[in-house]
């Protein structure tokens, strides 16, 4: 017994048994059960569980006939769309490995994801083909990708949809355009179409719990991002695990507005749901006055969100017009809940909102607050299945209750190590009590009822509205700025965001005078996601220096948390 289990959710297991199958039989079960059921809303339009069925089928039979094969991998760069969770497990249907990518990625970004992965094949939507494109082209001849299938948003939805349903105005545009597709060089592009119009043979599902489904990737204290091998199994755990946890049933009604390319939309919301044979009402990017219509237009019951979006809800001008009295779960992560904010939900609609804590690397949660017992800014007790502890970074050993250390996780939801790089897996496990814990870098506490709580990190790592953005990975795309000599990144606190991004910067002596701050985001915002592109930027004659030459980062964030007498 640990110290949470006395407040365990009364109607739950410590420890649960998943199906020890593919994540793809998971549609197969709930389009057979349910196969007139809505299982995707977006914009009005409505797709039951059987066709979904059907277009998974015909899609991953087109991959199959590419040459796609057990074990692949395969590139799948969308915003929150049907398209998204069709691509998602036709790969997986077709026995491939699914690499998320961000949307928000530049070519320059982009070329990782392609060559890391050894990925041949890339599915995207038509706003963002032409980066992919020409992430490939600007690649050697044998690194490109040989395939890329692009959808046109309007593949899934009418554009004249109107009320409730319809996208804001300022979305038409984006939404509607009809983009011509890119040329590939030394391979070919295929129309989202023609990938479901294809009604060749598809093979039998041949893999099983202990083969690669996902291999989404993590920045962190190197320039370049790593990718984390999850099993059928790790991701099937906590998709059963969110689902219960979540009270979750073939009724829930989810809005999904977190992104589906990152860990906690994928598993948490997107795999959950499918298990469940639950409806997904999608959204595929924030705006509260969409929000705050569909979840009075579908009854939604259950909100995995970031707090700024609750904030931010809160303060739409409509917001006595919304009907939220059909929510039922509301919770997330990312950055902390302000107090205030969910005493007003408590007050107004008895919500309790539940934070919860996890990282690519455990699959999403590794801590949750039980729906019946939150604590407020807390990451919430070790997840199901799961062992937490705090120990002393240096020794490794467990810490005493109440004591700062580094947050540990041993369960099922942990995955295998990273992609290629065996030291940094190497570096990120150790065995205690005979087991295999994996190491977070951030610095918490555990409280006497077994809670757990975030006090630092040891990581640098910079959390933006829930966005996790590593300064080496920016300073790496800095540098290949022609006027900048170095840079060093660092936080600055937000109002709204909790942290942004910051960048001193160092220019070459020619330089000095003729670039502005301006000059500088602008070149950042066309070579990198915007969410990773400097808010601020400082110059500076020189950064401080240790004596082996290693910039001081900490002695400039230090003196950027400082207030300025």
């Amino acid at each position: 017994m640990r110290p949470h289990h006395a407040f365990w959710p009364k109607r739950l297991p410590y420890a649960i048994t998943p199906p020890a199958t593919s994540l793809a039989l998971n549609l197969e079960v709930s389009a057979q059960r349910y196969p007139d059921k809505p299982a995707i809303v977006y914009f009005g339009r409505v797709l039951s569980y059987a066709q979904l069925r059907r277009q998974v089928d015909r899609l991953a039979s087109f991959l199959q006939s590419l040459g796609v094969g057990q074990g692949d991998r395969v590139l799948l760069d969308m915003q929150n769309t049907p398209q998204l969770v069709v691509a998602h497990f036709a790969i997986l249907r077709a026995n491939a490995v699914v690499v998320p990518v961000n949307p928000m990625n530049r070519a320059e970004e982009l070329k990782h994801y392609i060559t890391d992965p050894d990925a041949r094949v890339a599915i995207t939507t038509a706003d963002l083909a032409g980066e992919l494109a020409a992430a490939s082209d600007a690649l050697p001849e044998g690194q490109r990708l040989a395939h890329l299938i692009v959808t046109q948003f309007t593949d899934a939805f009418d554009g004249n949809v109107e009320g409730d349903d319809a996208p804001p105005e300022h979305w038409r545009d984006w939404l509607l355009t009809h983009h011509a597709l890119p040329a590939l060089a030394g391979g070919q592009v295929h129309a989202w179409h023609d990938a479901l119009g294809f009604d060749g043979p598809l093979g039998p599902i041949t893999v099983g719990p202990e083969d690669l489904s996902v291999l989404p990737y993590t920045s962190g204290t190197t320039g370049l991002p790593k990718g984390c091998m999850h099993t059928h199994a790790s991701i099937m755990h906590n998709a059963v695990g969110s689902a219960l946890w979540g009270n979750g049933t073939s009724e829930t009604i989810g809005l999904c507005v977190v992104p589906m390319f990152h860990i906690t939309g994928m598993v948490g919301v997107m795999h959950s749901a499918i298990y469940l044979g639950a409806t997904l009402v999608l959204m595929p990017r924030w705006d509260r006055e969409l929000a705050g219509r569909l979840i009075s237009r579908w009854q939604v019951t259950n909100w995995t969100n970031i707090p700024t979006m609750i904030i931010d809800l809160l303060a739409s001008p409509n917001f006595a017009s919304f009907d939220l009295t059909s929510l039922r779960v509301i919770g997330g992560g990312g950055a902390a809940m302000p107090a205030a904010v969910a005493e007003r939900l408590e007050q107004q609609y008895g919500l309790k909102y539940a934070e919860g804590y996890g990282l690519t690397e455990t699959a999403a949660p590794s801590h949750h607050n039980p729906l019946d017992r939150p604590k407020r800014q807390c990451l919430g007790m070790p997840f199901i299945s799961t062992d937490a502890r705090v120990v002393d970074p240096e020794t490794l050993q467990e810490v005493p209750q109440g004591e700062q250390g580094e947050i540990v996780i041993h369960g099922p939801e942990v995955f295998q190590g990273y992609w290629k790089r065996p030291e940094a897996t190497a570096a990120a496990f150790f065995e205690l009590e005979g087991k295999r814990f994996f190491r977070t870098g951030d610095l918490g506490r555990m409280d006497e009822e077994g809670y757990f709580f975030i006090t630092d990190r040891l990581k640098r790592m910079i959390n933006a509205s829930g966005f996790k953005v590593w300064p080496a990975e920016v300073e790496a795309l800095m540098f290949k700025h022609p006027a900048i000599q170095e840079a060093c990144v660092i936080s600055t606190a937000d109002a709204y965001r909790g942290e942004s991004v910051k960048a001193v910067v160092v220019l070459k002596p020619a330089e000095r005078g003729h670039v502005s701050e301006q000059d500088i985001i602008t070149w950042c915002r066309d070579h990198m996601a915007v969410y990773k592109v400097p808010r601020q930027i400082e110059f500076a004659e020189a950064l401080p220096k240790s004596g082996s030459g290693k910039v001081m980062w900490r002695m400039l964030q230090e003196k950027e948390r400082t207030p300025q007498v």
